[in-house]
């Protein structure tokens, strides 16, 4: 099988949103992976009491397993080629871009790089909600952030009162349209949300909710209460398991394809990715398919199943907001029925094996598989230069 793909998440805000404190907290609880931070800026960044002063194109460790890169844009795809190197042994890579960044620059950057090795992770953009309205006057500009974000972290909602975070929440569902937005204090968001299940080391400590104790702990390294939770600012209600839904579907039944891509090109509002493994039975008997969805980004990579795995589709969905029982509804009924494969195998023999309705019905899913021997990204749709569009009906 070829190499694991390492996510690339761009992470971005403006000055005291509070970006650096949500990745200290990943690197907190990175649960044994190893994450690469590459800092988009100059000045003085401090991480995890590592303080980096414009030292552009250096590289420097967190003592804990994790690296920083501190680079000019223009020298990101040379890191990210070091980095994505079996020896880094990378699971993560976190760039924090200067809080005035055009994320739309680094996010067609990536789309656009010809490294194998990575995958666009996901455009984060963390909002300060007691400075809402006063960053907006100051930086119009992040009205057009919140539109091409696949995340949103709405921080520090334990200084605003219920009826202003509802009142914050409304507006940010009208800039970005069905984007899941998750509420958080003191930028503690589960590191579910980035992290990918199917690159942590089984050997290490497992990606686990906070529980009571962790948040005493956290409250060390804050200096404030910590019991404020994620979810309303107020009381212990809103631990960071009520923030967002993680749904798994395993299915023993092939997925039709056309019913399959019928509901990624409608993913509901509010579901961030979906990671996971998929069988299109006889559309390609001889690969199970690799899908990796962030926000509106899509991408399939088939490789050949494993002597003796046992032929499933295994599919983990995270969002803010979804409904996970419509959705492992939806996709039930993407699976092929008994009454289908057995009007397939009747009518299977008469068909020339090159042109079977079944792998014609896998033109919608090769769409979104990368062409190896081209630059750049194929499987994102339309213009590669505008990260964010939805996928192609």
């Amino acid at each position: 099988m070829s190499r694991k793909q390492i996510p690339v998440v761009v992470l971005t805000g403006f000055l005291g949103s509070g970006k650096t404190t949500l990745l200290n907290h990943l690197l907190r609880r990175r649960a044994g992976n190893r994450i690469a931070v590459v800092v988009n800026d100059f000045g003085a960044i401090e991480i995890d009491a590592m303080t980096v002063e414009g030292q552009v194109g250096s590289t420097v460790s967190l003592g804990n397993g994790c690296l920083c890169c501190a680079v000019d844009a223009s020298e990101l795809d040379g890191y990210l080629e070091r980095l994505t190197r079996p020896s880094a042994r990378i699971d993560l890579i976190v760039i924090e871009a200067s809080g005035l960044a055009e994320p739309q620059e680094l996010v067609r950057m990536i789309l656009a790089g010809d490294n194998p090795h990575t995958v666009y992770g996901g455009l984060v953009e963390v909002v300060d909600a007691a400075e809402f309205d006063a960053t907006r006057r100051r930086h119009p500009e992040i009205d057009r952030h919140l539109a091409l974000a696949d995340l949103v972290v709405l921080n520090k909602t334990d200084r605003v009162g219920e009826a202003e975070h509802a009142r914050i929440l409304d507006v940010l569902e009208t800039l970005g349209p069905g984007t899941p937005v998750v509420s958080a204090s003191y930028g503690r968001v589960d590191p579910e949300l980035l992290f990918d299940p199917a690159v942590r080391p089984a050997e290490e400590e497992k990606v686990r909710q906070l529980s009571f104790e962790d948040l005493h702990e956290d409250e060390d390294h804050t200096g404030h209460d910590a019991g404020h939770g994620a979810g309303n600012g107020a009381g212990h209600e809103g631990h960071l398991h009520t923030a967002y839904e993680s749904v798994s579907f395993t299915a023993s039944a092939p997925m039709r394809p056309r019913r399959l891509m019928a509901f990624l090109d409608s993913r509901p509002a509010g579901l961030y990715r979906i990671k996971g493994f998929v069988d299109f039975g006889a559309g390609d008997p001889d690969h199970r398919y690799g899908v990796h969805a962030v926000g509106r980004f899509l991408r399939f990579r088939p490789e050949p199943w494993a002597r003796g795995t046992e032929r499933l589709t295994q599919l983990v969905l995270i969002g803010s907001g979804i409904d996970p029982d419509a959705l492992l509804k939806e996709l039930a009924a993407c699976q092929e029925t008994e009454a289908e494969a057995e009007a397939r195998d009747r009518a299977g023999a008469g068909e020339d094996a090159g042109t079977t309705a079944d792998q014609r019905d896998m033109w919608g899913v090769l769409r979104y598989v990368p062409d190896p021997s081209e630059p750049g990204d194929p499987s994102e749709p339309g213009d590669s230069s505008e990260p964010g569009g939805p996928s192609e009906p």
